[in-house]
């Protein structure tokens, strides 16, 4: 690709300096997180910027070796990298980031707080409950109804989430979710189809339809199953798809998104968008819906990935 293509320029490349593209982690994405950040390597080197990868273990220790860098391209997802963990060394560090601040983070990687935030400003998300030792099975159904989802509160790429039809099958469900977060919800099983909204710099990119013989969008259908379809255009009508884009914008400046993201969603059998999970840092695999937006926007990734690592120069 032709560097004038997209603006980049010598200065800017100057400007950038090197960029440590941050990586790996230890949630259970870890390995999802790895080929997001050879994607991303792979673009700005693609766009002539000195990057170089960073393998991160998840925790502190190594982070003081950070400082040799002019900007840290974040490409770590899950908990650590999505939850304003690794933000807030880099800002203790003093050194400019890609992405959404520490408190945005915080709030979307917690479902619990990002749905309370939306339904503050009457933004459609389904109903839940906080699960713990005190809950009863019999109460929370007569709540939230069957069949209902139960997933970890905090977390990415479906792990741990398990839709229930029955009440027999929750207590295997809570024990499933626990694997991966010590707080657990419940939420109510919107039944209708999914849809995603990937946003790069305040801008909503065309909207993907996913359709799964599976129960529901899982890790299973969403990076290994050959059966999954994703529409593109979705096939919404101009004015519905105007609408899912303008609440995804709402929901990601609600919880504080900048930079780039993607946000998730339910269509009812009434034609209600239903919230669902904001991600702060999309997937870049083969598999991932962020790309395939960009794709459809007519926008190259490798100018996309750029334009997120610019965002992180503007904002210093």
């Amino acid at each position: 690709m032709d560097r004038k293509d997209y603006f980049v320029t010598d200065a800017i490349i100057l400007e950038a300096g090197h960029v440590g593209v941050l990586m790996g982690g230890n949630s259970a994405e870890r390995e999802i997180s790895l080929e997001t950040g050879a994607h991303v390597l792979s673009c700005l080197k693609e766009s002539g910027i000195n990057a170089t990868p960073i393998d991160w273990d998840g925790k502190l220790g190594a982070s003081e070796n950070y400082t040799q860098y002019d900007r840290i391209f974040i490409a770590a997802h899950g908990v650590g990298g999505e939850d304003g963990k690794i933000q807030s060394v880099l800002e203790l560090l003093d050194i400019p980031y890609t992405g959404t601040k520490v408190l945005g983070c915080a709030l979307s990687m917690d479902k619990i707080r990002a749905k309370l935030v939306w339904l503050g400003l009457d933004l459609l998300t389904p109903s839940f409950e906080v699960i713990d030792y005190e809950t009863d099975s019999t109460s929370l159904v007569k709540k939230i109804g069957l069949p209902l989802i139960v997933k970890p509160a905090r977390g990415g790429s479906s792990f741990g989430i398990t839709k229930v039809d029955e009440v027999s099958q929750l207590a295997e469900a809570i024990s499933h979710a626990k694997k991966f977060d010590s707080l657990i919800i419940a939420e109510s099983y919107i039944t209708g189809e999914e849809y995603t909204v990937s946003i790069l710099l305040d801008q909503a990119l065309p909207v993907i339809k996913i359709k799964t013989p599976r129960a529901f969008y899982d890790f299973e259908a969403k990076y290994r199953s050959i059966s999954t379809e994703y529409l593109c255009p979705c096939g919404l009508e101009s004015e519905a798809e105007e609408t899912i884009q303008g609440i995804a914008l709402k929901a990601f400046s609600a919880l504080g998104g900048s930079g780039w993201g993607r946000i998730d969603f339910m269509k009812d059998e009434f034609g209600k968008f239903w919230l669902i999970e904001m991600n702060t840092v999309p997937g870049l695999t083969s598999h991932s819906l962020f790309p395939m937006s960009v794709h459809h926007s007519g926008i190259k990734i490798t100018q996309a990935v750029f334009s997120i690592l610019l965002s992180s120069m503007t904002n210093e």
